[in-house]
Parts: C-alpha cells; structure tokens; sequence
C-alpha cells in the first residue's frame, strides 16, 4: 500500500471571510488515510465562535452579493467551474486520501462537480418571478423570487466535491451565501474549494468553510443569523439538525439515506443488472445514499443470479486507491469498519452467507478494509433488510409477482431510490409508478444530471437537488400588489 501523497492537500485552517484562521476555540483533529490508519496532518476544527464569525462574514457579504448583476455571478460561477476542471488531477488526488475513495472513482468527481457550477450558473439570471391575475379589483399583483439570504450546508464525507456541487452552487447562483461545513473526517476537498472561490474572484464571505463536529453542527443549526439549512447524512444526525432549526423556525432541507430495492425480473438482462448490482456494492466500498442493497429477484431466475453475483466478485481488484486499476479501497474509518462488521456478525444468524463477512488482512491488516460481502435468502423484516448498512454488503431475497416485488421494495421506512430490471415495457412504467421513492432507474444507471431534481421521501428526507427544483430550494417568493 504506496504512501499517501499528503503533499496535495491544502494548508490547514479555516476560511472565514478574508481570513484564514490556523487556531480556534475546539482546538485540532488528526486525519487518517483510510488505506493505512497512519495519520496524513492535524487541522483545526470550527466551534460555536468560529460558526457565528462565519454567520457574521456571509450576512455582511449577502447584500453586495445578492444585488450583483446576474451577469456577473454567472461569469463567476462559470469561473469557478473552469478552475475546477483546471485543478481535476489534484482534487481528485485530495479525494482519495481523504476518504479512500479508489481513483478510478474520484477521477470522475471534478467533471461532475464542474458540471453543475455550470448548469446552475445558467440559472442565475434566468431566476424571476412572475405576473399573477387579480380579482375582484384592478391591480398589478407580481411575485418576485429572491434569495433566503445565508446558507447553512452541512455536507457528507462519502463525497464532499460532488455534495459541493449539488447543494453550493444553486444557493449561490440563487444570490445566497453560504457557510459550509465539512465534517472531521474529510475537510481538505472543502477547504481546497474555499481558495478557489477566491481566484475565481468570489467576494469574501460569500462562502466560508469551517470543518468541524457535532458542535459545529450543532451551532450552525441553532444560529439566528442562518436563513435556511440544507443537511446531507444519516437520519439520526437529520433529527440533532431539526431539533437546532426549531429554535428558530429555520427551514431546512434534507438528504439522507437509503436503502434502496434492485428489482430483478426474470425478463431482465441479468448480466447488465448483476453487474450494475456488484459494481454499487464495490463503490466507494458501498458507502453511498443510492446503493441498491437490497437485491430483490423473480423466484424463478433466483438461484442464478446469486450465483452470478458471487461469481463476478471473484474479479474484483480491492486494493491501494492509488492504483488506477484498483475498483474497491477501504471504508472511511476505523469506527466505521467495527460498525459495519457488527451489522454483518448480527445477519449471520438472520440470512445465510454467500461470500465475504470479514475484515481483510495482510496488506490490508493496517487499513480499513471490508471484503465485499453478500447475504441470501434474507427476510424483508430482518435487521440487515430494514437498516442502512453503509458499507460494502448486499442482501439478496425473491419475489413471485409484480404485486409482492412493488410491497417488499417499499417495506422499509426509506424510500430514496428503486431499480427496475425489465425489458416489460408497461410493467417498467406500472412499477415506477408504484415505487414510494424519490428517484426510479429503470434497466441501468446511468448518473444524475445536474438537470434531474434528486431527493427522497419517507425517512430519505424531503427537499430536492438538481434542476430548476435544485435552484428553487434556494429561493422563497415575495409577492407585491399594487392598486390601480
């Protein structure tokens, strides 16, 4: 396993307002290259002053950047997309010591993330309002969509340049500022980010970024200064983020988890869906919201695919991140590998093991490695069926009709994504329709357009990402009636 090249991360410290500040009132925290365990650099972490300097910053900087001429936020955005692109090779090398995400995977970060500063750059003087008729008098009655104003975004670890995207760049193009927040275990794509708003020629405070905890999270959540949140993570988080938000009513927007059926016909392509079905469960060592970890399949082609899925990950290279060729690296933490191997000791007395369960060893025995594990035959009710497992582990169980595939997908509390493998045309349509989720592929998956509005429902959060909802999430309407 090559040493970790700690030389491309940034400088630590965090970026508020004009400022780069290498001391604060939490003190430090030491990152671990997720491949090896050893220690990459300490940095400092935000807490409540920090948070409410940062609040303090994008408030003075909200009334310049939100009457700027659309134009030139444009142009702005646009630039930041192009220094994304131009620095690609470096943030994708940031990526991976970051979290251990396999290059093959965080090569395709930048273009993405640059991608939507695009697509949401192309909003920012297309944003308007509209001519609403009136009755029973005369009048000119108008709706004008403006900004919220300052942006608490709490971003997840599994992906902080593509989240960056996704959530940072429609609240700016909207004419918000932002206060960002990392978390501990990834801060340097974040702060990597913060300078190049800067030679993009962004205005100071128009983002800060403060990497930081549970109490940063905590006072970015309750602070009076922050018009709107939007939080990516886990539900047990999302329920610490609403309980700050009350105390002042502030809204917010939530994106969290999954645990998403893999509908599997029996008409289906079961090569293409066996390998999409191996290749989200080798991802980012499956730590991803949309994973379709749950692989629900027709009675009759069961067998078969649980053996094709066993046999195709007997070609799978996990290995060092660094190497190109590698397709699987570690999980994020060592906290995160003991969590996850608790998960999978519990399903070995509800399911029945096919291949993996275990904490790999020799060059991996230093970092946090989990071979790719399947379980059979497993119950919708289970434990493993019912909780996010957010590590490289598939379960696998049957259906006999259309009807009992749609109950069993929808019988968890998430409800994020589904998966449809048919070559049925109107069972396709029938099914998505039926799906309680907020986002259907159908025969494949094919990525997310900055164009598509992603979100969930149930406990998969509300709220949505991407398109012109993206872009409305982040502005609120002001009406205006004039008597005539």
């Amino acid at each position: 396993m090559r040493t970790p090249p700690v030389e491309v991360l940034p400088d630590p410290g965090l970026i508020i307002g004009a400022d780069r500040l290498t001391e604060s009132s939490a003190g430090t925290l030491e990152h671990r290259y997720a491949a090896t365990g050893q220690v990459t650099r300490r940095f400092p972490v935000a807490g409540a002053a920090e948070v409410d300097r940062a609040v303090t910053a994008a408030r003075a900087a909200h009334p310049e950047w939100a009457a700027l001429p659309r134009d030139q936020r444009r142009r702005l955005l646009l630039r930041v997309a192009e220094l994304i692109r131009d620095h690609a090779e470096e943030l994708s090398l940031i990526s991976v010591v970051e979290n251990g995400m396999p290059m093959s995977l965080a090569a395709h970060s930048p273009a993405l993330t640059a991608d939507l500063f695009e697509y949401n750059a192309g909003w920012a003087d297309k944003i308007g309002g509209a001519v609403e008729p009136t009755w029973p008098v005369e009048a000119l009655d108008y709706a004008i969509e403006e900004p919220y104003g300052v942006v608490g975004v709490i971003i997840p670890w599994n992906g902080p340049l593509a989240s960056i995207g996704m959530v940072v760049a429609p609240a700016l193009a909207a004419g918000n500022c932002v206060v960002l927040k990392p978390p501990e275990l990834t801060p340097w794509t974040s702060l990597r980010f913060g300078e190049l708003l800067t030679e993009a020629g962004v205005p100071p405070g128009v983002v800060s970024v403060v990497p930081g905890g549970p109490a940063a999270g905590e006072a970015l959540t309750r602070h009076p200064g922050v018009d709107k949140l939007h939080f990516t993570g886990s539900g047990a988080t999302a329920r610490r983020v609403l309980a700050g938000a009350q105390e002042n009513l502030t809204p917010a927007c939530l994106e969290l988890g999954g645990k998403s059926a893999n509908l599997i016909f029996a008409d289906a392509d079961l090569g293409a869906a066996v390998q999409q079905v191996v290749g989200s469960l080798v991802q980012l060592s499956g730590q991803t919201c949309l994973f379709g970890s749950r692989v629900i399949v027709e009675a009759s082609v069961y067998d078969q695919v649980v053996e094709m899925v066993a046999g195709m990950l007997n070609y799978i290279k996990v290995g060092d991140p660094l190497d190109p060729e590698t397709m699987m690296g570690p999980v994020v933490s060592a906290a995160a590998a003991d969590r996850i191997m608790g998960m999978i000791d519990r399903a070995r007395g509800e399911c029945r093991l096919v291949t993996g369960g275990t904490r790999m060893s020799g060059e991996f025995a230093d970092g946090y490695f989990i071979a790719p594990t399947v379980f059979a035959d497993t119950d919708n009710d289970s434990y493993l069926a019912q909780h996010e497992v957010f590590g490289p582990v598939l379960s696998i169980s049957k259906f006999t009709d259309d009807a009992e595939a749609v109950r069993l997908a929808n019988g968890t509390p998430y409800g994020l994504a589904g998966y449809i493998w048919s070559t049925d045309l109107q069972r396709t349509h029938r099914v998505a329709a039926q799906l309680a989720v907020g986002n259907v592929w159908v025969i494949g998956f094919f990525g997310m357009p900055p164009s598509m509005p992603f979100g969930g429902v149930k406990q998969s959060g509300y709220g949505r990402v991407g398109g012109r909802d993206g872009i409305r999430e982040f502005t609120r309407p002001k009406n205006v009636w004039i008597a005539l």
